[in-house]
């Protein structure tokens, strides 16, 4: 059995945690045909995130959700929590068999997470930019409390338009919370187009260092990358606050769903749905660049 209370004695491989992504995939275009609509292509780009946090690196204790030291983690892009409730049943947070309910009246289980409602989450979501703040805040508490825990946030590249988000990367600086780690999902994509012809980000590791944050980029489905960036995070302490950009496809595992504008929200039926379980299972094939263009 896991020992949730210390990842480091987890011993997950890659072989193990590409599994728990495709997990991640197939669970999530299942839950969408019971709401009849879901968010495929935002959450495809972090499920290797998702595996690699979850499985191998947070410090939680599913028998005690609120257990004072266990780390926190903030879904900022919240509508991602369609992959993220099937991890937080796999571990024992809830029966898996609830799930079956998603989004149906009456469920715990909705687009985005409520954290009243589900055990497992920190943060409920809604309109996006605010994860980061929240973090900052947990972060401090942490160190009033003369806690370790770690807080991390997973923010989508579309949110970094928000204002807010750069004013809490500046306090935490100012704060010296080493404690703090975004992960960026940098999947290029927002609902309204490419997110460089939105609002450019780039050069995303200056603007994060430029505000006092240690800055590291990834390939964000990498699964040696990702670990190897998670385990060397510093110790929860005094210091810089800590940025990982990872560099991600949205829609990753299905063709006609990477970079593609059509399905940041969608829907599978029939055949569809039959032939997008199959290449799922098949395994992550190599990214064709030109359906970007």
């Amino acid at each position: 059995m896991v020992d949730h209370k210390s990842p480091q004695n987890r011993n997950m491989g890659r072989e193990f945690l590409e599994d728990r992504a495709k997990f991640i995939r197939t669970e999530t275009v299942r839950l969408t045909r019971i709401a009849g609509a879901g968010h495929y292509s935002s959450t495809f780009s972090c499920a290797e995130l998702l595996a690699a946090l979850y499985y191998a690196h947070l410090r939680f204790n599913p028998a005690k959700p609120q257990w004072e030291d266990r780390d926190r983690f903030v879904l900022s892009k919240g509508h991602a929590a369609i992959g993220l409730y099937p991890v937080l049943a796999d571990l024992g947070f809830f029966d898996a068999a609830e799930l079956e309910t998603y989004t149906r009246f009456g469920s715990r289980f909705g687009d985005h997470p409520d954290m009243k409602k589900v055990p497992g989450i920190d943060f409920s979501s809604g309109s996006l930019g605010h994860g980061l703040s929240i973090g900052l805040g947990m972060a401090l508490g942490a160190r009033v409390q003369g806690r370790s825990f770690r807080t991390f946030i997973m923010l989508g590249d579309g949110e970094l338009c928000e204002g807010q988000v750069w004013e809490a990367a500046m306090a935490a600086s100012h704060y010296e919370l080493q404690n703090l780690v975004a992960i960026v999902d940098r999947n290029q994509l927002c609902i309204d187009g490419f997110c460089d012809d939105i609002m450019a980000v780039e050069p995303l590791e200056d603007r994060f260092r430029s505000f006092g944050w240690e800055t590291t980029r990834i390939d964000g489905h990498d699964l040696d990358a990702v670990l190897a960036a998670l385990d060397a995070l510093p110790p929860a302490g005094s210091g810089r606050p800590q940025a990982i950009i990872a560099d991600t496809i949205k829609g990753r595992g299905v063709k006609r769903m990477e970079l593609s504008l059509d399905w940041h929200v969608g829907n599978l039926v029939g055949d569809d749905y039959d032939d997008v379980l199959a290449e799922l299972e098949a395994g992550l094939q190599p990214f064709e660049e030109e359906v970007a263009q």
